[in-house]
């Protein structure tokens, strides 16, 4: 198809009712009866968290892990608007929908964590303020970053609107919004590293570094194309679309380039801090940092060759093994390599409850309803591909 088609997208159709979005409708449903419960009588009703794990998958996952795989939306910006890649520009508003989505519930998740959640003002009021703080800034810059999608993915909805004389006076703005939509997750994705590295000793050391910063925002970037991948692939099937091989194919060959940065830099810092000893030590830490490196690297094996990126179900499976690996980073800096025993002060232990496990269920369950609800009502995906959808 020519790009000139490409540029013109518009709403799938068909009905909202079936078995994905009813099976939403029940998660959603008891995520909501397990907040009322978490606000009126306290985290300790619903949650496994304790002195020793202030926080447990609501922040780990919803917000740290929920928000790396919300970077598609930045990740395809950075070629079409950055590297002048025009011919990713189908890509924008498919992948910037579900970013916004995933940021927008990652803020949500902040304040369900939250002990006394009625104060979450107070981190945006002058008085309160800690310019010093690593999560003050994480949080301005995620809370702008949001704002920025909504105002960026809005000319979706005033297309649909009809209101075009709108459009075109927000378009004039665009170009600011967008270079805020660039640097805002640049910074707030390096600072969750940060947040690691300001624990010092508590972190285990193959995920204790300075460079914690450049390898979650290299992660990020990286799983940002991965989402897309994963999103792409699954929107083609279950709409019955023609997968954008021509553009899915180029657009893996940069996500391997950012991955063989990340994993020079993190074999490279392993090596040189002498860390690499821990992960032949009997334990979980290892196992999990083995099993780690192994989602980065396979990827490299299984669609390192041109070829190989020409099938849509090894670039499926790579982009899902890059969300796992992100994802496992992630959760074991936070969780799985995080020490209570310092200072004598341990026999603290989490696991996640089965209502903790449910709203986080939930929260997915938002995100994918909602991006049913959009792409079947508004112009977000390819126009070329409407007919064979029905």
């Amino acid at each position: 198809m020519a790009n000139n088609q490409h540029a013109a997208p518009a709403p799938i159709g068909g009905s909202l009712v079936n078995v994905v979005t009813l099976s939403c409708g029940v998660l959603i449903a008891l995520l909501v009866a397990i907040l009322a419960v978490r606000f009126l009588f306290g985290l300790g009703a619903v949650t496994g968290l304790n002195d020793g794990y202030p926080w447990g998958i609501w922040i780990v996952v919803d917000v740290v892990i929920g928000s790396a795989f919300a970077c598609g939306g930045f990740s395809v910006a950075m070629l079409v608007y950055i590297f002048n890649k025009g011919e990713y520009h189908p890509l924008v508003r498919p992948a910037l929908l579900a970013s916004l989505f995933g940021y927008t519930l990652a803020g949500a998740g902040v304040i369900f964590d939250l002990g006394r959640w009625w104060n979450v003002w107070n981190m945006f009021w002058p008085g309160s303020i800690n310019l010093n703080s690593v999560m003050f800034e994480v949080a301005v810059c995620i809370s702008l970053y949001i704002v920025v999608m909504w105002i960026e993915f809005s000319p979706t909805f005033l297309e649909q609107m009809g209101k075009h004389d709108t459009k075109k006076k927000l378009n004039k703005a665009m170009f600011f919004i967008i270079a805020l939509g660039t640097v805002l997750p640049m910074m707030h994705q390096s600072s969750l590293g940060t947040l690691l590295v300001v624990m010092g000793v508590q972190i285990h050391p193959l995920w204790q570094t300075p460079m914690l910063p450049l390898l979650y925002l290299l992660t990020a970037i990286t799983m940002g194309y991965a989402v897309v991948l994963f999103e792409s692939c699954l929107a083609s099937s279950a709409y019955r679309r023609r997968i954008e091989m021509n553009m899915l194919t180029p657009m893996a060959k940069v996500m391997l380039g950012f991955l063989v940065v990340y994993l020079v830099v993190r074999i490279g810092d392993v090596l040189v801090r002498g860390a690499l000893p821990k992960a032949f030590v009997p334990s979980v830490e290892a196992l999990m940092f083995w099993l780690e490196m192994a989602c980065f690297i396979a990827p490299l094996i299984l669609i390192g060759a041109e070829t190989n990126r020409r099938n849509p179900a090894r670039l499926f499976l790579a982009g899902v093994l890059l969300m796992l690996g992100g994802a496992l980073l992630r959760l074991n800096g936070f969780l799985i390599g995080y020490e209570t025993n310092i200072d004598g002060a341990g026999g603290f232990t989490y696991f996640p409850t089965l209502a903790e496990t449910l709203v986080t269920a939930g929260m997915f369950a938002i995100e994918v309803l909602g991006y049913i609800i959009i792409t079947r009502r508004f112009p977000v995906l390819p126009r070329e591909d409407v007919q064979a959808a029905h």
